[in-house]
C-alpha cells in the first residue's frame, strides 16, 4: 500500500547489513564481534564502486522506472552482492535518523570489529535501504540520513577512523526480499567491505 503524502510508515526499525551473501543476524543479543570480522574480512584490492554512483543510480533508478514499486534491480546489485558485507538490525525512532539507546551496544560491536587488525584500514559503505511503504524520494533521503547517522556513531563515539566509512542511502531501490516489499526484511543497512 502506497501513501500519497511522503510519509515513510513502518521505518521505526532499521537494519544495518554487514556480511557475506546477506546472511541476515535478526537477534542482535546473538551478534559477536567474531561474525562480523569473519564475514567481512577477506577484501584483497579496492573494489571499483563508488558510493557517489550508488547514490546517484538509486535516484536516477527511481526517476527512469516511475511508481509505487520498481520491479527493476539497480545496475550495480550484481556486483555489490558479491562483496563480503553483513547483517545486522540497528533501531531507529519512528520516522528519525535518531538511533535508540538499545542499539549502540550493536554500533559498538561492530566498532570492536573494524578496529581488529583483520579489518582495520579497509574501506567500508555503510548502505541504508527501507521497505517499500511511503514514497521513494523520501525513502531514499530517510536511508541516507540513517546510514549517516550508523557511520557518525562509528566515527565520534566509537572512534573508527572516518576514512574507513562511507555512507549511503539506496531507500527501497534494494529490496532484499522483492515478493514482500513492505516486509521488515527489507529494512536494513550494509557493511560492504570495498577494499583497501
Amino acid at each position: 500500500m502506497k501513501f500519497n503524502t511522503p510519509l515513510p510508515t513502518g521505518l521505526a526499525t532499521f537494519a544495518v547489513v554487514f556480511g557475506l551473501g546477506l546472511s541476515a543476524v535478526n537477534a542482535q543479543t546473538a551478534l559477536s564481534r567474531n561474525e562480523i570480522v569473519n564475514s567481512l574480512q577477506g577484501a584483497q584490492a579496492k573494489v571499483d564502486i563508488s558510493a557517489d554512483d550508488l547514490r546517484k543510480q538509486a535516484l536516477e533508478h527511481i526517476k527512469k522506472y516511475p511508481g509505487d514499486n520498481s520491479t527493476e534491480v539497480l545496475p550495480l546489485a550484481a556486483k555489490l552482492a558479491q562483496l563480503r558485507q553483513f547483517n545486522v538490525e540497528i533501531t531507529f525512532d519512528f520516522d528519525s535518523d535518531r538511533i535508540r539507546p538499545e542499539s549502540y551496544e550493536t554500533v559498538g560491536i561492530i566498532a570492536d570489529a573494524l578496529h581488529t587488525p583483520y579489518l582495520m584500514g579497509q574501506t567500508f559503505f555503510v548502505v541504508g535501504h527501507t521497505d517499500a511503504k511511503g514514497d521513494r524520494e523520501y525513502n531514499l533521503n530517510l536511508s541516507q540520513r540513517r546510514a549517516d547517522a550508523i557511520r557518525d556513531a562509528l566515527v565520534t563515539t566509537f572512534r573508527v577512523p572516518a576514512g574507513q566509512l562511507e555512507a549511503v542511502g539506496l531507500g527501497e531501490e534494494q529490496l532484499r526480499d522483492p515478493s514482500k516489499p513492505d516486509a521488515e526484511i527489507n529494512r536494513r543497512v550494509q557493511l560492504i567491505n570495498v577494499g583497501f
